[in-house]
């Protein structure tokens, strides 16, 4: 009676690249600029992560790895993003007329800028705002 010989493939866990190393497919800087307009925008309409999630059928966690650009945004998944954000998909790049007022407003990507732009907003006196803007001028001079 013969004895049977089966041969094993072990894998050593590791992926195979290109060759270079680095993965094709994993995100970059562009993704991280996309997720910087995504989140902008939802917070300039005040929506959450979780009902921007269910407006696109995705978890609040999806959307919060979108908007550090952990995970890539496919086209289908951009175009439904523009429709629930209510802007146009050329928003989220350069090169489109508005580039300068999105840079403008990247800024508010933190919550100390909310902050003030919400203080700022609060002022009723025009003369107060104007004091306001002077002092943080003054300030900002002096750094």
């Amino acid at each position: 009676m013969a004895k049977k010989t089966t041969l094993r493939i072990v894998s050593t866990g590791k992926k195979k690249s290109g060759g270079d190393g680095k993965n094709n497919r994993s995100t970059g800087k562009y993704d991280n600029e996309l997720g910087r307009r995504i989140r902008l925008r939802r917070i300039e309409l005040g929506i959450s992560q979780s009902e921007l999630g269910e407006k696109l059928g995705v978890s609040f966690q999806q959307v919060q790895k979108y908007e550090k650009g952990m995970n890539r945004v496919g086209a289908a998944r951009l175009q439904q993003v523009a429709t629930a954000l209510d802007v146009p998909v050329t928003f989220f790049f350069d090169g489109d007329g508005k580039s300068r007022e999105v840079d403008s407003l990247l800024f508010i990507d933190s919550s100390f800028s909310l902050r003030l732009l919400r203080a700022y907003a609060s002022v009723k006196s025009q003369a107060v705002q104007r004091q306001f803007v002077s002092l943080i001028e003054s300030i900002a001079a002096n750094e």
